[in-house]
C-alpha cells in the first residue's frame, strides 16, 4: 500500500508475479479494483497525497474484510486525478481530463486481459466522479468483464453520520472527515491542531451539496479559491484519530460488501 511497502498485502498487484496474478485473475468470479486518487493541497494541515493516501487505505481495508475466499486484487493507486480548481493554491498535480480517463481506461483494458471476470475503479477525489462514471461505460462496452466505479465516501453515509459533530458542511475537502481518517491512519502526515484551518462549506445554491456526505443534485464549477482561503473546506479542527477509526471501520465494511457481491455476481 502506498502508506507500507509494496507489496505486503496478499491483495497487492505489484508485489506478485504474473504467474500468481494471472491464477487469480482466472479463478472463477475474480475481481480487481483500481483506487483512484490524487495530488492536490489539502489545506495547511494534510498533505497533498491525503486522498491518494486514503483510497488505498480503504480498499485495501475492504479486501481484507472481504474474506480469502473471494479472488481479489488491487492495482497500485492511481496517484494523480483531474484537479484544475485547486491549482490556484500550488501543491497540485492534475491531468487533463482526458488524458486521465485514457490512463483509466488503459489500465482497465490490460487488467482485464490477464482474465479478470470485473473491474471496478474506487474513486477518492469528488473531481475524479464524473470522469470514473464515464470510464465504467467506455471500457464496459467494449468486454464481456463487468466494470463498475464508486466513490468510497459516498458509501455508508447515513451511518457515518453518526459519527460526525460539524454541521452540513464540515465534512468536506480537507475537513473533519478526512482529518480523522488521516489521524487515524498517518497521523505523522497531519500538522498540529493549531493549523487545522477550514472554512464550512457554503455553497450558493441549496441544490449543490453541502460536503462529502452530501453530493447534492446540482453539479457547479467553482475553483476552491472561491470557497476557502485555506483550501480547506470543512471542520478540520473537529477531527480525532478515534473518529478516523470509526469511519474507516464503517467505509471499508460496506465497501468489502460491495466486493462480496461484485464476486458473487460474476461467478
Amino acid at each position: 500500500m502506498i502508506y507500507d511497502t509494496i507489496g505486503s498485502g496478499d491483495s497487492e498487484w505489484a508485489g506478485k508475479s504474473a504467474t500468481a496474478i494471472r491464477e487469480i485473475a482466472e479463478a472463477d468470479g475474480s475481481v480487481l479494483l483500481v483506487p483512484v486518487g490524487s495530488i492536490e493541497q489539502h489545506g495547511s494541515h494534510l498533505p497533498v497525497a491525503t486522498d491518494t493516501i486514503l483510497v488505498d487505505a480503504v480498499v485495501h481495508g475492504a479486501t481484507e474484510r472481504a474474506g480469502e475466499d473471494v479472488p481479489v486484487l488491487v492495482t497500485p493507486p492511481i496517484w494523480t486525478g483531474f484537479s484544475p480548481h485547486h491549482l490556484s493554491f500550488g501543491g497540485t498535480l492534475s491531468l487533463d481530463f482526458e488524458d486521465l480517463r485514457a490512463v483509466l481506461e488503459d489500465v482497465a483494458r490490460t487488467a482485464i486481459g490477464n482474465g479478470f471476470n470485473a473491474v471496478c475503479f474506487v474513486n477518492g477525489h469528488g473531481g475524479n466522479a464524473a470522469l470514473v462514471d464515464a470510464v465504467v461505460s467506455t471500457v464496459g462496452i467494449g468486454t464481456d468483464a463487468e466494470i463498475l466505479g464508486t466513490t468510497y465516501f459516498s458509501l455508508a453515509t447515513d451511518e457515518v453520520s453518526s459519527v460526525r459533530d460539524s454541521e452540513r458542511g464540515g465534512m468536506a475537502h480537507g475537513g473533519e472527515y478526512e482529518t480523522s481518517l488521516m489521524l487515524h491512519l498517518r497521523p505523522d502526515l497531519v500538522a498540529d491542531a493549531d493549523q487545522r484551518d477550514g472554512t464550512l462549506w457554503d455553497e450558493h445554491y441549496e441544490w449543490g451539496g453541502g460536503d462529502l456526505l452530501d453530493g447534492g443534485s446540482l453539479s457547479v464549477y467553482r475553483p476552491f479559491d472561491s470557497y476557502s482561503e485555506s483550501g480547506a473546506i470543512g471542520a478540520p479542527e473537529l477531527a480525532s484519530a478515534g473518529k478516523g477509526e470509526r469511519i474507516h471501520e464503517i467505509v471499508t465494511r460496506e465497501l468489502a460488501a460491495v466486493i462480496v457481491a461484485i464476486h458473487e455476481h460474476n461467478r
